[in-house]
């Protein structure tokens, strides 16, 4: 196997990048046709008429309609015969879905045109009923899998939710008076979920037939907050310590971190698996190689924030980007390059940060907010801009504050979790919808859909 970087029509560049393979087709000297754009290639040889020009369209127009069609999303002009292997479908599509868009905002910019922004849905797609929902910044308590099924936990009871057939599943009740799910992740593979609880259990259960697969008793404390990574499963607690659980061991600690302070509160793994982020409520924000845990070595602690971080999301089109936001007191939502361990940017929402997730269709990031000062603050969906931060839109429509948001499989549709009791659904990631100016009140009242959870 062969391996290239992602510029791989440079033909000196081999053996450099981990992430895509090739097959090498084994003689260099004859072409894989695999690569080549053969219809193009026999109309630019074929076709000798002079072209058609159309007085309508500038030469601005023209020249973006030419480069659409003789050069490649990453700007390369397209080859006739490529002495290469073709890449083994991992080459990330959605880096060139951004290109492309942001190339056609410059080039509407440019021509001093108007288009139409991006912006939130005026109303939600769907409302479930989540009565006894826990009203805590510090727990998180929603996860949306892989498999279209959220899990949900209410009170003392776990709940699964299908997307797809709309179906309700118990899945747990806890019997003990002062214990209760104070944590829920997915594996990545979505057949199990994790629980954490109040009184410092953490559990697997089989999301299939509904069985506890394993419990594990290494915390003290709450354990407010998970994340998977393969088969490991990190876990944050009051006790103030992280754990990396090895799920398929007998012995299943393989790390734990006593860099805390105080409860750790926000955990999330990047989404190559190799950097992990901590947040703390001593307001520190820690960045950890995974190779180097066991010496309990950071590689980054970061004093910028002024609360508990709680709301990490990494992004999906930059690996080394990651977004954190805190608490009341601080307010803000933070770039960082972990590499460099710098703050890229930093935007003052005025509100408690409960919540982040980015659109992996657009360069946006959604962020949900709790406490402000300000009455019009609180309580509120943002969509920012992505790398500007500017702010595409809010919602102000919510009595109380948004806890917990997690996007859909498809990264389409985001569900908040809402301290009034209820799922709130918004179809925001999406491409632009259609005009729904022609909608009737009637019909828009309609096609709010609310049912419960349970």
């Amino acid at each position: 196997m062969w391996e290239l970087q992602s510029d791989w029509y440079s033909p000196t560049r081999l053996n450099s990048n981990p992430i895509t393979q090739y097959d090498f087709p084994g003689d260099r000297f004859i072409p894989n046709r695999s690569l080549m754009d053969l219809d193009q290639a026999r109309s630019l040889l074929s076709n000798r008429t002079t072209p058609n020009r159309n007085s309508n369209f500038n030469e601005v127009y023209r020249k973006s309609i030419e480069d659409k069609l003789t050069l490649d999303s990453e700007g390369n002009p397209f080859r006739m015969l490529v002495f290469r292997g073709s890449p083994k479908s991992n080459r990330k599509s959605i880096r060139c879905v951004d290109l492309m868009r942001q190339d056609e905002a410059k080039e509407l910019d440019g021509n001093g045109k108007h288009h139409q922004p991006r912006r939130l849905p005026k109303g939600e797609a769907r409302i479930l009923d989540a009565p006894n929902i826990r009203n805590d910044f510090y727990m998180s308590t929603m996860d949306w899998g892989k498999n279209n099924v959220i899990a949900i936990a209410l009170g003392k009871d776990l709940f699964l939710w299908n997307a797809e057939n709309r179906e309700v599943h118990k899945l747990l009740q806890v019997d003990d008076l002062n214990d209760f799910p104070s944590s829920v992740a997915w594996s990545q593979d979505a057949k199990t979920v994790a629980v954490g609880f109040r009184r410092s259990k953490l559990q697997l259960w089989d999301a299939e037939t509904s069985k506890l697969v394993r419990s594990l008793e290494n915390h003290k404390d709450r354990i407010a907050s998970i994340t998977w990574n393969g088969h490991t499963l990190t876990s944050g607690s009051r006790d103030k310590s992280i754990i990396n659980h090895d799920v398929r061991a007998g012995s299943n600690v393989t790390c734990r971190l006593r860099t805390h302070t105080e409860e750790v509160c926000g955990l999330k793994w990047s989404g190559e698996g190799n950097v992990l982020a901590s947040g703390g409520n001593e307001n520190l924000l820690y960045i950890w190689d995974s190779s180097k845990m066991n010496s309990q070595r950071f590689l980054f602690r970061l004093k910028d924030h002024r609360a508990a971080v709680k709301a990490l999301a990494w992004c999906p089109y930059q690996s080394e980007v990651l977004a954190s936001g805190a608490g009341t007191k601080d307010g803000c939502i933070k770039i960082w390059n972990t590499k460099k361990g710098t703050c890229i940017k930093s935007i003052a929402t005025e509100a408690q940060v409960c919540g982040l997730e980015w659109n992996r269709h657009h360069k946006e990031i959604m962020s949900g907010h709790g406490y402000s000062a300000s009455e019009l603050i609180k309580n509120q969906l943002c969509l920012w801009r992505y790398p500007s931060m500017d702010k595409v839109g809010s919602l102000n429509r919510y009595t109380s504050r948004v806890l917990h948001l997690s996007q859909s499989p498809d990264g389409l549709t985001v569900v908040s979790a809402v301290a009034d009791g209820s799922l709130r659904f918004l179809e925001v990631f999406g491409p632009p919808s259609i005009d729904k100016s022609r909608i009737s009140p009637l019909d828009g009242l309609l096609s709010l859909k609310i049912s419960p959870i349970r």
